[in-house]
């Protein structure tokens, strides 16, 4: 395959930051674009990219593959690095009683929200997550994410949750993407807050670093959730078994998990929407990612994290979608890019850049992804603009014409 007369968002960078290879700053803002080239692909890997035209040798070896771009945009796929998306049911009825005002909170602590989802996937089986999660992955794909995190954390016990992740990994195993699981048995809390936590501490983590290795474990805290201190405790043992951490944190009340979690040195903090202004500089000038999710200030509240503080402050920030059942039911991660730019105040390079790159390096898979450079994976999605910025600026309407996924077209055409 190649991808002729395109303009290409390579992001390639050579510096790797002191913390990092998360960018931060100028690197941002910096998509290295080269404004006419072309793109060669051999089996799943980027094998040269050109500026100006393939050379003649190149296309008579690729014949028929060739397409040509005409000067429409070409740049990295999306890796969506949060999201809830193996779920089974729905929750219509939710949606329903927020809209009459009631809390997201008070649902939650009335046995509604997270709780509705655990009941639905306690009661389905494995083929059936799996078949649900491959049906939301097509979605992604078609508005350009070729990889994505997904979190366990509806079955809040051992058994359901152990099944969350068996269809997680079958749907890794068979996929072009990189799935990635995370395990969240600490998402709500499911009987007498103390037994449950130290059940998921001493119990369920155990067996699921058994099963899954040194699997990214997670924890919600929030009022109605998991306290400060029984996720600090888990976080702490998940450390002690290899696991990298990530914490949901901040997202209606600021209750000082964050200060523990940049303490214990978390790959992300996610959410953040009610940290403090000098807890925001403390995570800007932090190793940790601030993963920030626009879709639930849409959905539930339109309160934002201040984004535009974690940048300036030299903050290193991805964006993900944060799909699930019932604070964020999106799949778009243009949708994502186009919020990032309206409340945060991101620049298109800077919510292109979250979206690509820094959401690679929340998992560990920039090495493979993330830019468009030889010898990664030809992962790659062509808008129907020759102008980047409409992904942030106007409202969805430039969903990718094709989204490529080492090197194969899995959704779209090439040839619209």
């Amino acid at each position: 395959m190649i991808l002729n007369d395109a303009r290409i968002l390579t992001l390639a960078h050579a510096e790797r930051s002191s913390r990092g290879s998360a960018r931060r700053g100028q690197a941002m803002r910096d998509l290295a674009i080269i404004e006419r080239g072309a793109i060669e692909v051999i089996d799943g890997r980027i094998a040269a990219v050109h500026v100006g035209d393939a050379p003649t040798s190149a296309l008579r070896a690729h014949g028929e593959e060739v397409y040509d771009m005409g000067g429409r945009v070409v740049m990295p796929a999306f890796t969506d690095c949060h999201t809830h998306a193996c779920f089974a049911g729905e929750r219509y009825d939710e949606m329903e009683l927020r809209l009459r005002g009631e809390s997201y909170l008070n649902i939650l602590a009335a046995g509604g929200g997270i709780m509705s989802s655990v009941r639905a996937v306690r009661g389905a089986t494995q083929t059936e997550l799996v078949e649900n999660l491959r049906a939301r992955i097509a979605l992604m794909r078609r508005t350009g994410t070729a990889h994505i995190e997904v979190k366990s954390g509806y079955g809040l016990e051992l058994d359901a949750e152990l099944r969350m992740l068996r269809a997680i990994r079958a749907v890794a195993a068979s996929d072009a993407g990189i799935i990635t699981p995370t395990f969240l048995g600490a998402h709500a809390i499911d009987g007498e807050a103390a037994h449950y936590c130290a059940m998921v501490e001493r119990e369920m983590l155990p067996a699921v670093v058994r099963e899954f290795g040194a699997i990214a474990c997670d924890g919600y805290c929030e009022k109605s959730a998991w306290s400060r201190e029984a996720t600090l405790s888990l976080l702490r043992a998940a450390k002690v078994l290899g696991c990298p951490l990530r914490v949901h944190v901040d997202q209606f009340n600021e209750l000082g998990m964050l200060e523990d979690a940049l303490a214990l040195g978390m790959q992300s903090v996610d959410h953040l929407e009610a940290t403090s202004s000098a807890s925001l500089q403390r995570v800007a000038q932090s190793n940790a990612i601030a993963v920030l999710l626009p879709g639930s200030g849409l959905s539930l509240d339109l309160r934002f994290a201040d984004g535009r503080a974690l940048l300036d402050g030299g903050g290193a920030v991805s964006i993900a979608s944060n799909m699930n059942p019932g604070s964020s039911a999106l799949t778009s991660m243009p949708l994502v890019i186009a919020l990032a730019a309206r409340f945060y105040r991101f620049t298109h390079a800077e919510a292109i850049t979250a979206a690509c790159w820094n959401s690679a390096c929340v998992l560990g898979i920039e090495s493979e992804t993330g830019s468009i450079e030889v010898g990664k994976r030809a992962d790659m999605i062509v808008l129907p603009t020759r102008d980047e910025r409409a992904l942030a600026y106007e409202w969805c309407s430039v969903s990718p014409i094709a989204t490529i996924v080492h090197g194969r077209v899995h959704a779209g055409s090439l040839r619209d």
